[in-house]
């Protein structure tokens, strides 16, 4: 009799989902599915609130990301009060936010890799549970553990000064910033006592990367053909093709590198991106119109970053991006575990333009914003940690927000991250007499090799469980697991 696997919950990811699997009759995988099964409906919950609210509300979306939706929706405002979408803003707003940004993705990239992925690479994806975690991690690679701790409070400690504090700031406003950067700040960063200093973070983040090098070099076959499958990856680039995860133009590529977005005006979005509901998630599914909803599916995030853009402009991560992108003969990346190798030269690209912005004597600057005038209308995109992030307002005569669409990077991700647990799916689960412990972490290595954030996507909160079941063809339940997050 087929049966129905359910995990529940996903764990070592923020927010909360679970995984179904039906199996047929004979034991083959007919069906697998990442569901998101909680609510909260932020787009409703900010119409009737002033604009100027929108930088500091809706970063309550979410604990883990906050930042990326601070500067997201500050991005929009900054259109609405005319500042334009990027360039309008005075040179010490725009790099005291740029500044912000970059620290918000080296701790995010840090946090995940250190403490949410390398579990899995440093005890195996069979390992027993109680030890494969962060407190496992912390006594067999104290020096790891201790690295990442302090990577992240770093890229912390950059948020504060920027944004006011670390969590839920209010440094960005509509058209700025709302304060600089003192001398003091600066110097703490560029010679504060070691680790907590920037050239120590770049060194770490170098280091961080070559581990992850020598581990690829002896684990080809797991890292190389988990969980692979063609996608059309999207992502900001900057107006000459750069990596840039402030600011940028619309580009999509194909699985074969063919551009399907050519580099378009983000304002004009909605012209290019639709979103579909599916009855059995809260999460929506976002696709390239031109393409339709069955093949315009796309993934954000590293991977996608790194095969839409042509180069990298800080020195040390543009030779890694050199390595990386000789690995596939440039062709773009479809392995799903290349998104590790991805995100720690995003790690490093992240830390060399925080040592170049703390360089900069703008950041001292006391022209803080601008303005010009007033639009009804507004869109903001950033690259936050894990992918592209829409915010797009619209306003009444009096300030008030009439419709807000968020397409947050998770929702972006929810196709490729279905594909992902269907390879994993079909490849552990055919034909087996019984569900382990490590085909369910399978399952879950493919979900969060995205970093997904599901309390942002899903608009759900809570800690992530993550539940499998198993289902005859008739649809009940068979057999039942379910991990605590």
């Amino acid at each position: 009799m087929g049966r129905k696997i359910t995990i529940e919950p996903v764990t070592r990811v923020e927010g909360h989902g679970k995984v179904t699997i039906l199996l047929d009759d004979s034991g083959n995988v007919s069906q697998s599915r990442f569901h998101i099964v909680e609510f909260r409906g932020f787009e409703r919950f900010v119409q009737g609130r002033p604009y100027w609210e929108m930088p500091v509300l809706t970063q309550r979306l979410c604990g883990i990301c906050p930042v990326s939706h601070h500067l997201a929706a500050a991005k929009a405002t900054d259109v609405i009060v005319g500042a334009g979408t990027g360039e309008g803003l005075t040179p010490t707003g725009e790099k005291m936010r740029r500044l912000m940004h970059y620290g918000q993705m080296f701790q995010s990239h840090s946090l995940h890799f250190f403490h949410l992925a390398s579990p899995d690479l440093l005890f195996g994806i069979d390992a027993d549970p109680a030890i494969r975690n962060v407190i496992g991690v912390a006594m067999k690679h104290k020096d790891l553990a201790v690295q990442g701790v302090m990577m992240r409070k770093f890229g912390q400690e950059i948020i504060r000064a920027t944004a006011g504090k670390k969590i839920h700031g209010t440094g960005a406003i509509p058209g700025g910033i709302n304060k600089n950067l003192s001398l003091k700040e600066r110097d703490e960063f560029l010679k504060g006592a070691d680790p907590l200093n920037i050239d120590k973070m770049i060194q770490w983040a170098q280091a961080a990367l070559d581990f992850f090098k020598g581990y690829h070099s002896k684990n080809r076959s797991m890292i190389d053909n988990f969980a692979v499958f063609p996608s059309n990856h999207l992502s900001l680039v900057r107006k000459d093709g750069g990596l840039d995860l402030y600011h940028g133009v619309l580009r999509a590529v194909s699985p074969e590198g063919k551009k399907i977005l050519n580099d378009v005006d983000y304002q004009d979005y909605y012209n290019h991106i639709g979103e579909e509901v599916r009855n059995w998630s809260y999460m929506k599914f976002p696709y390239i119109k031109s393409l339709g909803k069955k093949n315009g599916w796309y993934t954000v995030g590293p991977l996608a970053r790194l095969n839409t853009c042509d180069f990298i402009p800080t020195p040390l991560a543009q030779k890694e991006f050199e390595t990386y992108k000789a690995y596939t003969g440039g062709k773009p990346n479809n392995s799903t575990m290349h998104m590790h190798w991805a995100r720690l030269i995003e790690t490093l690209h992240a830390a060399e333009m925080i040592r170049e912005l703390l360089l900069d004597k703008d950041l001292q600057g006391t022209k803080l914003t601008a303005k010009g005038a007033k639009l009804r209308e507004g869109v903001g995109l950033i690259e936050a940690p894990r992918g592209t992030l829409f915010h797009h307002y619209k306003i009444n005569d009096q300030d008030q927000v009439i419709m807000a669409n968020l397409i947050v990077s998770t929702t972006n991700n929810n196709e490729p991250m279905n594909q992902a647990v269907a390879y994993v799916a079909k490849s552990e689960f055919t034909g087996k007499p019984e569900i382990t412990e490590g085909m369910m972490n399978s399952v879950e290595v493919a979900i969060r090799a995205y970093d997904p954030c599901l309390s942002c996507a899903t608009h759900a909160i809570g800690s992530m469980p993550l539940e499998m079941a198993l289902c005859g063809p008739d649809g009940k339940i068979i057999d039942v697991k379910r991990k605590q997050g």
